[in-house]
This record gives structure tokens, sequence and C-alpha cells, in this order.
């Protein structure tokens, strides 16, 4: 699903004036979700799924072409973690 589409479905679920609202609304969240991760906190929202940021630590890997050994730098990642809810949902 595409962000257009899923614009387009919160649009019609949610009680918004317009498709333009909705999409105002979705960037509004994502952006805020977006700043308390790179401020190092993580968003939890109890029941439903977590999203934090982890330290990805520098490791060797190898390049599939060539069979050369290589060292992938560390990085920080961000996770999702469902909630029991949301996998009871699922199973």
């Amino acid at each position: 699903m595409t962000k257009k589409d899923f614009v387009a479905l919160f649009a019609e679920r949610g009680n918004f004036e317009s498709k333009a609202e909705a999409e105002r609304k979705l960037d509004t969240f994502m952006t805020t979700v977006e700043e308390v991760l790179l401020n190092g906190d993580e968003v939890n929202f109890i029941g439903w799924g977590k999203f934090e940021v982890v330290a990805r630590a520098e490791r060797k890997g190898r390049n599939p072409k060539t069979g050369e050994e290589i060292t992938i730098p560390a990085k920080k990642a961000v996770k999702f973690k469902a909630g029991k809810k949301l996998n009871d949902k699922m199973n």
C-alpha cells in the first residue's frame, strides 16, 4: 500500500473534510514520530506496537560478487515491535 492509498483509506475511515486534510494529519503524525526518534526516545502505543532506535554494531560481511570480505559500518536503525493486541489480530 502506498502513502496515497493509505491517505485515501484514512480519509474514508476518519472524520476529515477532505483527503488533503487527512494527508496533513498523517504528515503531522509521521513528522512527530520522526522527531521523537531523532531525539533518542521511543514511541510506544500500548497494545499496538513500539518504534525505537537501535544501534547496529560494525560487522564483517562478504561481497557476494567477488567473495571479498568487507566491513559493514555501524549505524542506527528504526525498529518496530508489534504489541500483543496487534499480534493477536494477525494470528
